[in-house]
């Protein structure tokens, strides 16, 4: 981003009282005693004549320069106000697929048109460093989180001639049109970085789906790649039954992260010293099964993934044997209030986690946003979650064929306890298969927010209006092989969810990008479903849509010359 500029002082300006009094043009101060033995006029004796001129001079140039060029007018009310500027660097980390599966995953990068004057730049997908040995199936897996897969960071490839490091996996062209490729192959595959410059960073995005094609685990796991951070939380993980759980850890930066996991259940915190004090090398990545961290089978978790040094990209990757996989994705920050989007009108089953902070209890309410705004769900009306721990509840064929939108909030407006909160969400397909995604609390798309790696006939799109009546604008981008944008707006009820069928691009070949826009009224929360059945398996995932801050609040500077003077 550029700097503000600011204008050159000559050498006279840049004098100020502190340098002069620096160098020793001083005023004169009173002459002190003579010590004993020490003659009058020494050090500590009064200044001489000619140094008295010097700083005479001194300080008529100073207050000659105020009279000259006297201090700026008081700044109007606005003027520190600041302003907006589009980024011009974005980062995201993806975890390490495929781990212990049989499968493949693909990428999918974006970047909408914008409308700044942003040139040039440019936006690629790399590996990180060989990972850690992925997780094994069987939940007596050693009770130590795997090594770092690489004790020393990989040389980074030069970059080519656009900015892209030469042996990128991924490289983005140009704003308005999404490439996609696919990640490295086997159980072994790194977590991979992704960055995007100067034209391409703002609303930067990138997908990962995977599609799992080995009988046990058959279904379908779908993330959009997170900035790396120091803290994320996960509800809805579980070591008990055929669940096999792992936090994957992947650091693209270049200094050692040192991460902590931290378990809550229906007990409270688990502790195990084997989930503190995880370090996690540069450019490597690393899983941890939760079997190994955990005590003992637990049906319900909250994760709380925090880096107390560097800084790292962190996902929670869930699997239920036959019933079903995905990735749980990160929720908001605990809030008092949390809305989950996304609720297919054909749930057969939800299950929903909360967690309270170990300073207070939670009481909250249960609501869902139908087609003509919020309403109670009958026979679950409340939750109670203790301090510290984990409550959980069935809800059953809870969206009765509409779909939804899930809000909990406190029952009580004078009592908010910050919470986090997880719903499983289950489809059945013929023969008893079935396949699951996990929901959490999410904010609003606010000026815009994209999803990409959208498929012709597979993609739904969920829009929660959480207030006041609400417009947005969907736009379907261009395909990766082709294709003309289109837009359509949308109007929501307060308090309504609207589902529709993802609008394509004109001609589309390949796979395309949604991009959302709050046009009008009070704010959005979104999420896509892709769907891609398989076998009698009903295989989707469900992704919320997240503000992309395009744009970054930049204080203003002016120049005040009258600084001299203070």
């Amino acid at each position: 981003m550029k700097k503000p500029a600011f204008r050159k002082k000559s050498a006279a300006e840049a004098v100020e009282p502190a340098e002069a009094e620096q160098s020793g043009h001083a005023p004169a101060e009173a002459p002190e005693p003579a010590a004993p033995g020490r003659p009058a006029g020494r050090s500590g004796g009064t200044r001489t004549t000619p140094s008295l001129l010097a700083a005479a001079v001194v300080l008529a140039a100073v207050f000659g320069i105020a009279e000259a060029r006297p201090p700026a007018a008081p700044a109007k009310a606005d003027a520190g106000a600041p302003t907006t500027a589009q980024v011009e660097r974005t980062a995201a980390v993806c975890p390490q697929p495929l781990q212990g599966l049989t499968g493949s995953t693909a990428f999918t990068a974006y970047t909408p048109p914008g409308t700044g004057g942003a040139t040039g730049g440019a936006g690629w997908l790399s590996d990180a460093a060989a990972p850690a040995t992925p997780p094994t199936a069987a939940p007596s897996a050693p009770a130590t989180p795997a090594p770092s897969g690489s004790g020393a960071p990989a040389a980074p490839a030069a970059p080519d001639k656009g900015g892209a490091p030469a042996d990128a996996r991924l490289t983005l062209a140009k704003p308005g049109t999404p490439v996609t490729g696919p990640a490295a192959n086997g159980d072994t595959a790194p977590g991979t970085g992704a960055v995007a410059t100067g034209a391409l960073a703002p609303g930067f995005t990138v997908t990962q789906t995977t599609v799992v094609t080995e009988q046990r685990g058959l279904g379908l796991s779908g993330l959009t790649c997170t900035p790396a951070g120091t803290s994320f939380w996960f509800a809805g993980a579980s070591t008990a039954g055929d669940r096999v759980d792992y936090v994957s850890l992947v650091n693209t930066e270049s200094s050692a992260a040192v991460v902590d996991i931290k378990l809550y259940g229906d007990k409270g915190l688990i502790e195990n010293d084997a989930a503190n004090g995880i370090t996690v090398a540069p450019g490597s990545s690393q899983s941890v099964l939760l079997p190994t961290i955990s005590k003992g089978a637990v049906t319900d978790l909250a994760v709380h993934v925090v880096a107390r040094s560097g800084r790292v990209g962190a996902a929670l990757h869930a699997a239920d044997g036959s019933k079903g996989a995905d990735w749980i994705p990160a929720s908001a920050d605990p809030a008092p209030t949390q809305v989950l989007p996304g609720l297919p009108a054909d749930t057969s089953a939800a299950h929903l986690v909360v967690w309270a902070p170990p300073e207070d209890d939670a009481d909250l309410k249960i609501q869902l946003s139908g087609k003509n705004g919020w309403f109670t769900p009958a026979g679950n009306e409340s939750i109670h979650i203790k301090a510290g721990m984990v409550a959980a509840v069935d809800l059953g064929k809870v969206t009765r064929d509409e779909v939804a939108g899930l809000r909990l909030s406190p029952t009580d407006d004078k009592h908010p306890t910050p919470i986090v909160a997880g719903l499983r969400v289950d489809r059945a397909g013929g023969g008893g298969k079935s396949d699951a995604a996990w929901l959490t609390g999410s904010a609003p798309v606010g000026a815009r927010a994209t999803v990409a790696d959208n498929r012709a006939g597979a993609s739904t799109l969920f829009l929660t209006s959480t207030g006041d009546a609400a417009t947005v604008r969907v736009t379907a981008s261009a395909g990766t092989g082709g294709g003309t944008p289109v837009s359509k707006d949308v109007e929501l009820p307060a308090g309504g969810t609207v589902a529709l069928p993802a609008p394509e691009p004109g001609g589309l070949n390949g796979s395309f990008a949604l991009t959302v826009e709050t046009v009008s009224g009070g704010p959005v929360v979104a999420a896509r479903m892709l769907s891609l059945p398989t076998k009698d398996v009903p295989m989707f995932t469900v992704q919320a849509l997240h503000d992309d801050r395009s744009t970054v609040k930049v204080p203003r500077a002016g120049q005040d010359p009258g600084v001299v003077l203070r």
